[in-house]
């Protein structure tokens, strides 16, 4: 009876709704975030005519999403040309989302060409509902945003790791989570899946709230130890923020950072393999990677510099150029401050839970190792900003700053997280474009590090670079 109560209510709600067609499918887009707008509300889609024609999939008996890994190859790092797409025709494909704000409760409808089995569950710190599905193709077209009248505030989409889709739905309340509805398809509709969120206490919320024991996020990065380190030559490992369903900034030409920090990481890393370093990539494609694991990476292969890429934003359009940062327990400025803020959210943003994992860097500051760590990140930072003045923009007021970064925190390994320039500033974000912008910022960077080695090695350049690589 109580199943058949939920049926009917969809079946209500379905034929209220305003009927579109399917229609052809617009070709695949990036990975996106959608804030709250005032946009009105989309009726939920055509619900089944009867109780058949709906199949509920239980969180319980639903195929799990692959099994937790780490974050890269053991053994086989990230390489420096972006392999070839995994995604094939048999792959699901997302048509469409819609959102229907009821006085009751909020409905999320995902449609997709073919049925998928899926898992729901909630975070907490901030409040969350991830939706973990296969791998799927992405091709929606202006899919509806919330109005923030209902418990959803913001969501985003995109690829968490190899095989597993995910959406992150960020809440304006707590909620319950109602088991998935499958819907066929219908009218022009293809298959729907409908979830229902309920509001309910913070406290119950709180009792539920958190990952399936299976997919508990790996050690964090200080349980890993240093790898072994390579006499003959540097190795340097080249991290491109972001990724995957975490998109970062967005610029004010619709540039997303994420993007462009891969395609600087990767003409970085090609200018140095070229001048005789050892060097790997956290990411070579477009995929979330975990703060911690960037720091497991850097780690396991026992690298000697660590150089994470990122683009800054901020609310005045007119603040323009680049700026180097390095790990502190405190934020150098309040600027500085609000930027470890923001990139150190990513975590949250892709859905992992962070419950029990302690996010203070103060715990290794007092180690001696992690001072000297430090000291040459800060030698090193210098050397970035004075090379990257040759050939961009840089912050006029202090473009060396410091702050309490996640990404930065391993104890051995010199780290400095480089903003490129400003996605809000209209010059900066223009600049970034250029094929000759890119390749010189990538030089500039390279050269730094040359003048590091060379600084620490006595003058000694990296076995194995050539002249004809300057």
């Amino acid at each position: 009876m109580r199943r058949f109560g939920a049926i009917f209510g969809v079946v209500l709600l379905g034929w209220a709704g305003m009927a579109f067609g399917q229609g052809n499918l617009p070709p695949p887009v990036k990975n996106r975030a959608y804030a709250p707008n005032r946009l009105n509300s989309v009726p939920d889609s055509p619900a089944p005519k009867t109780m058949d024609e709906a199949v509920r999939l239980s969180p319980d008996t639903a195929t799990a999403p692959p099994p937790q890994q780490t974050w890269y190859p053991a053994g086989q790092p990230a390489s420096l040309t972006a392999p070839a797409k995994a995604g094939t025709a048999a792959e699901p494909v997302v048509m469409n989302v819609r959102i229907g704000e009821h006085q009751d409760r909020t409905r999320f409808v995902i449609e997709l060409s073919d049925p998928v089995k899926l898992r729901v569950f909630t975070l907490v710190n901030p409040n969350r509902v991830v939706i973990d599905m296969p791998e799927v193709l992405w091709r929606l077209n202006g899919p509806q945003k919330p109005t923030s009248n209902g418990a959803i505030k913001s969501y985003r989409y995109g690829l968490f790791r190899p095989g597993n889709a995910r959406f992150v739905i960020d809440l304006n309340m707590a909620v319950t989570a109602a088991e998935p509805l499958i819907l066929p398809p219908s009218d022009g509709f293809g298959y729907r899946v409908v979830i229902d969120l309920f509001p309910v206490p913070q406290a119950k919320f709180e009792q539920t709230a958190g990952w399936p024991a299976d997919l508990k996020p790996p050690a964090v990065a200080q349980d890993v130890p240093l790898g072994p380190k390579n006499t003959a030559r540097k190795v340097v490992v080249v991290d491109a923020g972001h990724g995957g369903i975490d998109s970062g900034t967005v610029g004010i030409d619709g540039m997303q950072e994420k993007d462009l920090v891969l395609d600087e990481a990767k003409r970085l890393g090609a200018a140095l393999k070229k001048r005789g370093y050892i060097v790997h990539l956290t990411r070579d494609t477009d995929i979330y990677i975990p703060l911690r694991e960037r720091v497991n990476i850097a780690r396991g292969y026992g690298a000697d510099l660590f150089i994470s890429l990122h683009a800054d934003s901020n609310p005045n359009p007119d603040v323009t150029g680049a700026s180097v940062y390095t790990l502190s327990e405190k934020g150098s400025d309040k600027e500085a401050a609000a930027l470890a803020r923001k990139e150190n959210q990513s975590d949250i943003i892709a859905g992992v839970d962070l419950t029990g994992q302690d996010d203070s860097v103060s715990h290794i500051l007092i180690d001696l190792a992690q001072r000297d760590t430090m000291n040459r990140s800060s030698r090193f930072a210098e050397t970035v900003v004075s090379k990257l003045s040759e050939a961009t923009d840089i912050l006029p007021r202090t473009p060396h700053r410091s702050g309490a970064l996640v990404v930065l925190k391993a104890p051995d390994v010199p780290a400095v997280l480089v903003e490129l320039g400003y996605l809000s500033n209209t010059q900066d974000c223009s600049q970034m474009h250029g094929d000759r912008w890119r390749n010189g910022v990538a030089k500039a960077i390279a050269d730094a590090v040359d003048q590091n080695f060379g600084r620490l090695s006595a003058g000694q350049v990296p076995s194995g670079r050539s002249n004809a690589a300057e």
